[in-house]
């Protein structure tokens, strides 16, 4: 009786066993050391890489620490041509659902794959010190020197187009104008005196105590939200990867460091 006893026991011990190793195999998370390693490349807005490269990469990378993430941050726009062009990116984020609605219509982004994930906001900035009477967007007009985005490339730039024409000031404002190529440097155009004013984002104008905020764009101004969308690219070869990255962007542990760098979850 004993010894049926015994077999008995060793067998289901070898079952539970079997099932266990499955369950360990099946969660990436739980088997880390038995990853083998990627690395993964997102090409991502500028306004994005303070987030990103000082706490949200980290973090993930701690959670799954076979997965190596670079990032790449420029204008949506540019980045939408680099993808184009054969960037070998994994993941891209824009600024603006233009151009990730491009890149999906050309099937070089996965469609069910894309996420309306952040919000954010336009704002008029001027330098810190500034003793400028600007209070408003239809104020711009009495600025001598102005920074924006340029409207074919930078979201940003498009934002503050449509806002100003739709105010009416557009070319006005256009003729003492210089054109950054991407937000970070309408940011330190302003930052360092080189223009009296610019638009930049909200979380932008966050990142620095050499600025100040004069205004939000004015409602109405705009015909819908600034928008962040994040999705797939097609050709990765590391969508596997790519996919965990992009459901930590939409936790709420990762959405809590979004907030805290001035985006809102997009609802």
């Amino acid at each position: 009786m004993k010894k049926r006893w015994m077999a008995v026991l060793v067998a289901a011990l070898a079952v539970s066993v079997v099932f266990t190793g499955c369950g360990k195999k099946d969660d990436p998370q739980a088997n880390n050391e038995k990853q083998e390693p990627v690395t993964i490349m997102v090409a991502a807005a500028a306004s994005l890489e303070y987030s990103f490269s000082e706490e949200l990469i980290p973090l993930f990378q701690s959670k799954y620490d076979w997965i190596t993430v670079e990032g790449t941050y420029d204008s949506s726009g540019k980045l939408q041509t680099q993808i184009e062009e054969g960037l070998q990116a994994d993941i891209f984020m824009s600024a603006a659902t233009k151009q990730m609605n491009a890149l999906v219509e050309k099937k070089l982004i996965d469609e069910d794959s894309v996420v309306g994930l952040l919000e954010n906001r336009i704002v008029l900035i001027a330098p810190a010190d500034s003793k400028t009477e600007i209070a408003s967007f239809q104020d711009i007009v009495k600025a001598e020197t102005v920074a924006l985005g340029d409207p074919e490339s930078v979201p940003v730039g498009q934002y503050a187009q449509e806002a100003l024409t739709n105010l009416g000031i557009y070319d006005e404002v256009a003729a003492k104008t210089s054109f950054g190529t991407n937000v970070t440097e309408v940011l330190n155009w302003v930052a360092e005196g080189s223009a009296d004013v610019g638009i930049v984002y909200a979380t932008d104008a966050a990142t620095t105590d050499k600025v100040k905020i004069l205004a939000e764009a004015p409602e109405g101004s705009l015909a819908q939200k600034v928008i962040y969308p994040v999705g797939i690219v097609s050709k990765s070869e590391k969508k596997e990867a790519a996919k965990l990255f992009e459901d930590f962007l939409a936790s709420e542990e990762a959405m809590q460091i979004f907030e805290k760098y001035g985006f809102s979850a997009n609802q």
